[in-house]
């Protein structure tokens, strides 16, 4: 298992000018390993959610903590050691990069942070295996279905071995045969992996088969 216990205590966040908060002294615990759907109404803060875990987005009271470690908020070097050490994200778009080959988006994270001698690109060939995409390593992402460009977006945010697996909409452009197509390979990874995963949808089938879902209330409270 490489994830680790999420916990959230009376998180406060308000974007500037708004008239209401985003979060009102929001609580979340998640267990090390578990599969939580986040789902509520399009405005209500779930992409917010995943960003402040993340460190992307800062808020004005309360603590996350991964593990223990807090989210060192609005330290910038400190903020990128942790998504470094803890965070996988992965987005309706999985944004590939279209001059480099499959293989290589897969390990341009390790390129960037100097780790790719430490982690290996067998590494990377065995995830692109777990995704059933094995042989499309010398591919570009021009090749690739949409199916495809989406699983090679969930490897990529593995890579690493997070923690955290938090994915905004990961199937969110696909049709619907396609993202059920590419959620059983969610599935599939999150077993072998078991990373702490919460992933934002509008789809509530694949919501439903969660482990466990978090729904966001209306009026910003969240509920468990």
């Amino acid at each position: 298992m490489i994830g680790q216990p999420l916990s959230i205590h009376n998180l406060h966040k308000t974007y500037p000018g708004a008239e209401h908060p985003v979060f009102n002294g929001y609580d979340l615990e998640v267990e090390a390993g578990g599969l939580c759907s986040v789902v509520g109404v399009s405005g209500v803060g779930k992409t917010t959610l995943l960003n402040c875990i993340a460190g992307l987005d800062t808020w004005e009271e309360g603590t996350i903590h991964v593990n223990g470690e807090a989210v060192p908020k609005g330290q910038s070097e400190a903020l990128a050691l942790f998504r470094r050490r803890h965070v996988g994200l992965a987005f309706q778009q999985p944004h590939l990069l279209p001059e480099f080959t499959v293989l290589e988006n897969l390990i341009m994270p390790l390129r960037i942070d100097g780790t790719l001698a430490e982690i290996g690109e067998g590494w990377a060939r065995e995830l692109l295996a777990h995704v059933g995409l094995g042989d499309f390593a010398e591919r570009l992402p021009s090749t690739l279905s949409g199916g495809q460009a989406a699983r090679v977006g969930l490897a990529r945010a593995l890579i690493r071995k997070p923690s955290l697996w938090l994915l905004d909409e990961p199937t969110g452009n696909l049709d619907p045969e396609t993202a059920a197509e590419v959620f059983e390979v969610l599935l599939k990874l999150h077993e072998d992996l078991q990373p702490t995963t919460l992933m934002v949808t509008h789809n509530l089938t694949l919501a439903d088969r969660c482990a466990r879902t978090v729904r966001l209330g209306i009026r910003h409270l969240g509920e468990s």
